[in-house]
């Protein structure tokens, strides 16, 4: 079995440049159609409000998004790939508690997935309200938010090759129209200064609504750090320069526009489209829709990586994951599919508008923000970076995040209240599914594997037992090869007695990095009993049926084992014997010993149980040669002692 080699090498090249375009910066892109929409809102037009509301976005894309992201959160790179559970895989030996953020970083995410297609996608086409004033959108952005989701199961190869292009005539058209409006107030440019920015958030009285407003301007920078492996680092650098500069020209813009129009208020109006000129709106609004149908297709596709990196480090139900193509990266994972879908369609029918959208953005995105803050300060520490600055940028970071923190906060009851419920309900989700596991694990019985082996290598050649599977195959879940689970032994030899020619033992190990590929094999009795370790990335699919079946071959090959079978028919036709799995279902038992809050989490386990993939499909087994065993955990019971009488 081949090792895969991804490595943070992609070299920079225009089609690399081409491709982070079309891949990484369709959120962050989008943002110039409802920012400046969203920072004046009801109130007059005043140049107090567009030079701190410009300069806060200055200041935010520079420290936000170019230091954080750009210069210093892209070098945490695991094997080349990025994003909030790739980082947790680099520092989740630091201690336990790193799970808990990484769930809630992850958590954010997948709420911000439902939300990104519904403001982007209601912003581009109300530009349609210019033509037809009073027009109902919402239907509109439904059918287009229902496509999107129908076509993800073909995969995106075909359109992905579009994107790039498209976005880079969406940028080149954001910086077009912004220069044209440049010099209309040349004034504006005083904005970089930080000084308007401070005043603003120190002394407007809609500060806090300001900040929350300004925040939407950098909520696509995670997917600058997420789609790394994609693009590679000195692809996505040097593409951001091109991209920022687009933005703030687009900005800058709209806010020389805004103090032509000082005292006036937009009455529903958008100024980026006030920017265009008349004969171009038509044209305005469909590259802003289809760019917005690009932003949200690359939060969608990041939500598929991030569910099945969640599955495979065990923070998620098993559920299908699905390769429409044999393009790297391309999932698809259907329930996540329609859990986005019906989220999606529940903020647009809750909200209707992206005015009212606006309100429910940025609170979700803002929690991963904190998130990777705290784990990438834990991963500059493990780099031995000096103490002094890995605090130094936990506190400066923390501090402007806290900031805008509560700034989308302030706006809970017009619509945060719905991303912190859908934050809080997948982060249940994920942490019912990782403790009851850690339950179960805790009650796991091993037993040293040596005591059993001679009694094992006897079942075998036994002639009174009859022949279970020429090759009976077992899944493990015992990191040592001297250990083996008591459940495994009890079905063995207690159960019924399983005779077999050999016996294989499979054991899984997902490591901290993406890709692996790696395989160990241990003849614990040589030619009878051997096991079989397995190292797989957090981003390699587990399909065990064909990867147990390779290394076989590769044993028979070698001479180390023999497959034929022992039937005597068989064997002069020189076939091989059946091979069959066992799984077996820990069954928990005596959950009177449990606290009240393990069995609230038992419960939950439960029902997603019923919802999620069995083990043998959770591990790619063919269900033809699987079989399934319910046992019980042994859960150690002290029950009251009863007094007893025996009677005649």
């Amino acid at each position: 079995m081949k090792q895969h080699s991804h490595t943070n090498s992609h070299p920079l090249t225009a089609a690399g440049l081409l491709i982070a375009l079309g891949i990484i910066y369709g959120d962050i892109g989008t943002s110039p159609l409802y920012v400046f929409k969203a920072i004046v809102g009801q109130d007059a037009i005043s140049a107090d409000l567009i030079y701190g509301g410009l300069s806060c976005i200055f200041w935010t894309l520079t420290l936000q998004t170019t230091i954080k992201y750009v210069i210093i959160t892209l070098r945490a790179d695991n094997k080349g790939e990025g994003g909030i559970l790739s980082l947790f895989s680099l520092v989740r030996k630091r201690g336990l508690w790193v799970v808990f953020p990484a769930m809630l970083g992850g958590a954010a995410l997948l709420a911000d997935g439902m939300i990104t297609p519904a403001i982007t996608i209601s912003s581009a086409i109300e530009g349609l309200d210019i033509f037809y004033p009073g027009l109902q959108t919402v239907p509109i952005v439904l059918v287009i938010v229902v496509v999107l989701f129908s076509v993800q199961r073909f995969g995106t190869a075909i359109v992905g090759r579009l994107f790039g292009p498209v976005m880079f005539l969406w940028f080149s058209m954001l910086a077009v129209l912004g220069f044209v409006h440049l010099f209309d107030e040349a004034a504006v440019l005083k904005a970089v200064s930080p000084h308007y920015a401070i005043q603003t958030i120190v002394s407007h009285p809609n500060a806090l609504l300001i900040i929350g407003a300004v925040f939407l301007c950098t909520t696509g920078a995670e997917a600058l750090y997420s789609d790394l492996g994609h693009c590679g680092l000195k692809n996505i650098r040097i593409s951001w320069i091109f991209v920022k500069a687009c933005l703030l020209l687009n900005y800058f813009g709209q806010g020389a526009w805004l103090l032509g129009h000082e005292g006036a208020t937009l009455d529903g109006g958008n100024p980026f489209y006030a920017v265009m000129p008349g004969w171009f709106l038509p044209y305005g609004i469909s590259v802003a829709t289809i760019a917005a149908i690009i932003a949200s297709q690359a939060m969608v596709s990041g939500a598929f990586t991030l569910v099945s990196e969640a599955v495979r480090l065990n923070l998620w139900p098993k559920v299908r994951i699905v390769h429409p193509n044999m393009l790297k990266g391309q999932l698809y994972v259907p329930s996540a599919n329609w859990i986005l879908l019906i989220g999606c369609v529940l903020v647009i029918l809750v909200f209707r508008e992206s005015a009212r959208m606006e309100a429910a953005y940025g609170l979700a995105i803002n929690i991963s923000f904190i998130v990777t803050t705290t784990l990438m300060t834990v991963f500059l520490l493990q780099k031995r970076i000096p103490k002094a600055l890995a605090l130094s940028f936990f506190v400066i970071y923390l501090i402007i995040e806290i900031t805008f923190f509560v700034g989308n906060v302030s706006k809970f009851s017009h619509g945060g209240w719905l991303t912190l419920l859908i934050t809080v309900i997948v982060f249940s989700v994920m942490l019912c599914w990782w403790w009851a596991r850690r339950i179960k694990n805790r009650h796991t019985r091993f037993v040293d594997i040596g005591k059993y082996l001679p009694i094992i290598s006897e079942i075998g050649g036994d002639k009174s037992i009859p022949l279970y599977a020429s090759q009976l195959v077992y899944l493990t879940s015992a990191n040592f090869e001297s250990e083996i689970e008591e459940s495994i032994i009890y079905s063995i030899i207690r159960k019924k007695p399983k005779r077999a020619d050999v016996y294989w033992l499979v054991h899984v190990d997902v490591t901290d990095s993406p890709y692996t590929g790696e395989y160990e094999v241990t003849h614990l009795v040589p030619g009878k009993v051997i096991r079989i370790d397995f190292r797989l990335g957090f981003r390699d699919e587990q399909r065990i049926s064909i990867l147990f079946r390779e290394v076989v071959g590769n044993l028979v090959a070698n001479g180390e084992v023999d497959i034929k079978s022992n039937f005597e028919t068989l064997r002069r036709h020189n076939l091989d014997g059946d091979f069959r799995f066992v799984v077996l279902e820990r069954v928990l038992s005596g959950s009177r010993e449990f606290s009240f809050p393990e069995r609230i989490v038992l419960d939950v386990y439960g029902m997603l149980r019923t919802f999620s993939l069995s083990e043998e499909k959770g591990f790619g087994l063919d269900s033809s040669f699987v079989t399934v065993e319910r046992v019980p955990l042994m859960v150690p019971a002290q029950p009251k002692k009863e007094r007893l009488k025996r009677v005649k």
